[in-house]
């Protein structure tokens, strides 16, 4: 009995090999859409806060437009704060193509403003709107209109709705087969150590002595194929950002960590569950059944 134990043993050693690296596939694979969904959301917020918008000052007082700046500034919705004073308004517009009036005015026709732009959460047509009605109820007479691009507003939310529920969607199926393929390579795993779990039991060892270091096992399993899916990840996310310099700017750190944490948490998680069902299963089932 002790030597088909010991034999049942060495069987085993090779399928926590197979379904660590199983497992770490399978993570990483959740890990890289985790990732292309975060760079996808993170480039929709760099699109939106790329929006300008335009306080246009009726007031020519410094002062006045020193307490409009700073108003504007320190509101939580606000980034990129400038005052854009007539020299500033002619040189963007000769940039953007506009025509010298000069031989036709002899004064400038542009407006002063203070020019800025949105964080991602405000930029939306209710938003912007009561953020323009309060900037000039606050103001009257010193700000005329507050102005933004309404159109590539409402496109911009209107992709993003889009976007978000197919992410929504892909994100959900992916998760279910995810759960599926980690829980069909446990239970694999285990299979080809049921006679090892039964002959434990034959032995007199309890469900729970059984079961115990085969549960550790589990975790440590699951943490150890989750810090390989995320050291594959890693390397994959520094090159594609090496490839596409761009995906640095809209690279989020926090996002990223709390990525990698869910990805220890989901393969630590199914991988003790799955090998603890399998053993109580098992356990349950008639020496013959095994077979």
């Amino acid at each position: 009995m002790p030597q088909t134990a010991k034999s049942s043993a060495r069987r085993s050693k090779p399928s926590y090999t197979y379904s660590i690296i199983g497992v770490a596939i399978v993570l990483f694979i959740l890990g890289f859409m985790g990732w292309l969904f975060l760079n996808i959301k993170q480039g929709s917020n760099a699109l939106k806060e790329n929006v300008p918008v335009s306080a246009y000052l009726v007031t020519s007082n410094k002062d006045s437009i020193l307490a409009i700046q700073n108003y504007i500034t320190s509101q939580p919705y606000s980034k990129n704060v400038t005052y854009v004073d007539k020299e500033k308004a002619k040189a963007i517009w000769l940039k953007d193509g506009g025509e010298d009036w000069k031989k036709i005015l002899n004064e400038n026709p542009l407006p002063e403003s203070i020019d800025f732009y949105v964080k991602s959460e405000y930029v939306n047509k209710d938003s912007l709107a009561k953020i323009s009605s309060i900037i000039s109820a606050m103001f009257p007479g010193q700000v005329g209109d507050v102005q933004y691009k309404k159109n590539l507003v409402a496109n911009l939310n209107e992709q993003a709705d889009r976007v978000g529920l197919i992410c929504l969607v892909i994100a959900v199926v992916l998760c279910i087969i995810v759960i599926i393929s980690i829980d069909n390579t446990i239970r694999l795993a285990m299979f080809s150590n049921r006679f090892l779990i039964k002959t434990m039991q034959m032995v007199g060892a309890t469900r729970g002595f059984i079961a115990r270091p085969m549960d550790f096992r589990a975790l440590l399993n699951g943490l150890i194929s989750a810090v390989i899916a995320i050291v594959l990840l890693i390397a994959f996310i520094q090159w594609a950002e090496n490839i596409v310099p761009e995906l640095k700017a809209i690279h989020n750190s926090q996002l990223t960590f709390i990525l990698f944490g869910g990805m220890i948490l989901i393969g630590v998680t199914i991988s003790f569950f799955s090998t603890h069902r399998s053993v109580m299963k098992y356990l349950r089932m008639k020496l013959d059944e095994l077979y």
